[in-house]
């Protein structure tokens, strides 16, 4: 869920992520990974942006993974081999703070060759930049401060100032999924407002791949005593009656076939109604 926020900012935000990564707010479109080599490509959190003269290749990363380094280099030679004359700009951003000395590891190297990328640990960055973009509002929580609720505060200040609804939606829903990294979801509801949220087309995509799941799954496991039947609505419905009871996050998971981000993402707003 926190790679496919990542990316859904990225490429409808590119201009913003330029602007911080590049130094200029170059439009930037997407490069399918299937343009650079007709192997497979592991695409779990790959975000590949392209303009004329530049490619973008973003890694968004929640924990550590010791094959970021070799990740690099193979991307960066398929592109190479694609676009030769094209500069590339490779970044891994870490979104959740840890100890791990992976997180300080920017090259890979064997013997004869050494390629190196940028590294960054937003909770080392500093808040003001991601105040200065809608884009990178939803990231304003986790860079570097003592109080993530004032900056949450903060950033939902700008979000009510974005005057384009759906834009505004965007924003908020992509802030309370990533704000559950470092915040907790009672939170998270008193700050953002949940009926912004609902308008976004994160929130109808978790509705609709909810509904997806239902058809699926719904028959083989008696979602919640045959209420789903497939409808996302049903879903929701189930599971906001679920989690009033305390039913444990896992458990709702296994009975009405939404992920454990999806149910987290839909806690959130279940102060809907309340406020």
């Amino acid at each position: 869920m926190f790679d496919n926020i990542c990316k859904f900012l990225a490429e409808n935000f590119s201009s913003d992520f330029a602007t911080w990564l590049l130094g200029e707010p170059i439009t930037l479109t997407e490069l399918s990974p299937k343009e650079l080599s007709i192997e497979p490509i592991r695409a779990d959190a790959l975000i590949l942006l392209q303009s004329e003269q530049n490619i973008l290749h973003l890694e968004f990363q929640t924990q550590v993974d010791a094959e970021i380094p070799f990740r690099m280099i193979d991307y960066r030679l398929r592109v190479y081999r694609r676009f030769p004359d094209k500069a590339m700009h490779q970044v891994v951003i870490y979104l959740k703070q840890t100890n791990s000395d992976l997180v300080q590891q920017n090259t890979f190297t064997i013997p004869g060759t050494r390629h190196k990328f940028a590294v960054i640990r937003l909770w080392e960055q500093p808040t003001e930049v991601f105040l200065r973009t809608p884009g990178l509002l939803p990231l304003a929580v986790l860079s570097s401060t003592i109080d993530s609720e004032a900056i949450l505060n903060e950033v939902a200040r700008e979000i009510n100032g974005i005057t384009e609804s759906r834009t505004q939606s965007n924003i908020a829903a992509s802030t309370a999924i990533l704000a559950g990294l470092v915040l907790d979801k009672e939170v998270i509801r008193r700050v953002l407002r949940s009926d912004i949220m609902r308008e976004s087309v994160i929130y109808q995509d978790i509705l609709q791949e909810g509904k997806a799941e239902g058809k699926a799954e719904g028959k083989a496991e008696g979602k919640a005593e045959g209420k789903a039947e497939g409808k996302a609505e049903a879903l929701l419905e189930v599971a906001s009656n679920l989690f009033n009871i305390g039913m444990p996050l896992e458990q709702i998971a296994r009975l009405t076939g939404l992920s454990i981000e999806q149910l987290q993402y839909l806690q959130v707003n279940e102060s809907g109604e309340s406020k």
